[in-house]
C-alpha cells in the first residue's frame, strides 16, 4: 500500500484536470487487456477492425504491462488540454527522459522491441513516428466519441471541485475508486502491491480523471516531480448506452415529462448537446426547458472550458426521491 502524507500546504494545492494523451495511453492499454472491460465493448468492436500497422509506434511501447512510459503521458498544464498541446509537449520532451522511461520499461517488462528499440536508439525521428501514430489513432478511435467523452469529463471536473470546496480532501476521494482511502491528512493507495510512504513537501497532487482507465487506476508517485492519480470519471456507464432513464411519472405530471426526464439525467453535469443525445429532445427544447429549470432553482449552470454544464440542485433531488 502507498501512503502519501499532506502538509497544510499540500492540503490546498490539489490539481483537477484531464487529459488526451492520457486517454490515448489508456485506451490502447485496455485493447491490449479487453478481459475486465466489458463496459467498453461497444467501442471495442466499432474500433478494432480500423487498426492497422500504422499504429505499431502506440502498440510497441503499450504492451499491455504494467508499465507505460511516463512520457507518454506528460503533465497536464491546464485542466482541459487539447491534443495538439499535449503532442507538442511530447515532441518536446528530452531525449535523456525518453530513454530513462524505456530502460525502466525494459528492466519490468524484457528487452525493447520494435518501434521501442528504434526510439530509443534515435529519439529524435522516433518521436516523430509516434506522434504521427497518436494523431491517426486519435482520428480513428477516439475524436468520435470525444465530444460526449468530454462531457463527462468535464462534468467529472466540476463534481470533484464542487466537494472540495464543500468538503475538503475528504469529499474528494469518497467515491473516487475502492482502492484510494483518505484517513486524516494521509491518502492511502491500496492498489500498490508493495508499502511505501511519501511526505509531500509542497507538491501536491494531481488528480486526472478518465474514461478509459476504468475499472482500475493509473498512478505515478516516485519521487521526485507532483504525484499523479489518473482515475475513471463518474458515470462511465452513461458513455456508451443510447437509452435514457425514465421520467419518474409522478413529478412528471407535476412539472411536465420532459423537465422531469432532464432532471432524472442530471445525476452528473451535463451540456445541452449531451441532454439532447439522451433524451431524444431536440437541442431547443433541452435548453428552454433548463432555462425554465434555472429559474426554479431545480439546476444551477457551471462553465468549464468552453462548455456550459448543469446540474440538479438538492432541491431537485428532494422531489425525485419523493
Amino acid at each position: 500500500m502507498l501512503t502519501l502524507a499532506f502538509s497544510a500546504y499540500d492540503l490546498s494545492f490539489l490539481r483537477f484536470a484531464f487529459s488526451p494523451l492520457r486517454e490515448v495511453a489508456a485506451s490502447v492499454h485496455a485493447l491490449r487487456t479487453p478481459a475486465r472491460r466489458a463496459l467498453h465493448l461497444p467501442w471495442f468492436k466499432q474500433v478494432r477492425p480500423q487498426l492497422g500497422s500504422e499504429l505499431t509506434p502506440l502498440l510497441d511501447l503499450i504492451t499491455g504491462g504494467g508499465y507505460i512510459p511516463d512520457f507518454l503521458c506528460p503533465v497536464p498544464t491546464s485542466p482541459t488540454p487539447d491534443l495538439a498541446g499535449e503532442l507538442a509537449v511530447l515532441r518536446a520532451t528530452p531525449h535523456e527522459v525518453i530513454r530513462g522511461d524505456l530502460d525502466r520499461m525494459a528492466s519490468e517488462l524484457g528487452p525493447l522491441t520494435g518501434c521501442a528499440a528504434q526510439l530509443h536508439q534515435d529519439p529524435a525521428a522516433g518521436l516523430e513516428r509516434l506522434a504521427h501514430a497518436i494523431e491517426t489513432y486519435w482520428q480513428l478511435a477516439i475524436a468520435p466519441h470525444w465530444p460526449r467523452m468530454r462531457n463527462l469529463l468535464e462534468g467529472d471536473l466540476l463534481y470533484r471541485t464542487r466537494q472540495y470546496a464543500e468538503h475538503g480532501p475528504a469529499g474528494v476521494f469518497t467515491d473516487m475508486h475502492p482502492t484510494v482511502r483518505w484517513e486524516g491528512r494521509n491518502l492511502h493507495l491500496e492498489q500498490r502491491p508493495e508499502e511505501m510512504s511519501r511526505l509531500l513537501a509542497g507538491e501536491g497532487l494531481l488528480l486526472a480523471a478518465s474514461v478509459f482507465v476504468w475499472p482500475g487506476i493509473f498512478y505515478r508517485t516516485d519521487s521526485p516531480g507532483q504525484p499523479i492519480i489518473t482515475y475513471p470519471v463518474r458515470a462511465i456507464a452513461t458513455l456508451w448506452e443510447r437509452g435514457t432513464a425514465p421520467a419518474p411519472d409522478a413529478l412528471a405530471a407535476v412539472i411536465g415529462r420532459s423537465r422531469a426526464l432532464l432532471l432524472a439525467e442530471l445525476d452528473t453535469p451535463a451540456s445541452t448537446t449531451d441532454l439532447s443525445r439522451r433524451t431524444g429532445l431536440s437541442a431547443a427544447s433541452v435548453s428552454e426547458q433548463l432555462t425554465l429549470l434555472l429559474s426554479a432553482g431545480l439546476v444551477t449552470k457551471h462553465r468549464v472550458g468552453r462548455v456550459m454544464l448543469y446540474v440538479r440542485t438538492p432541491r431537485a433531488q428532494t422531489l425525485l426521491d419523493v
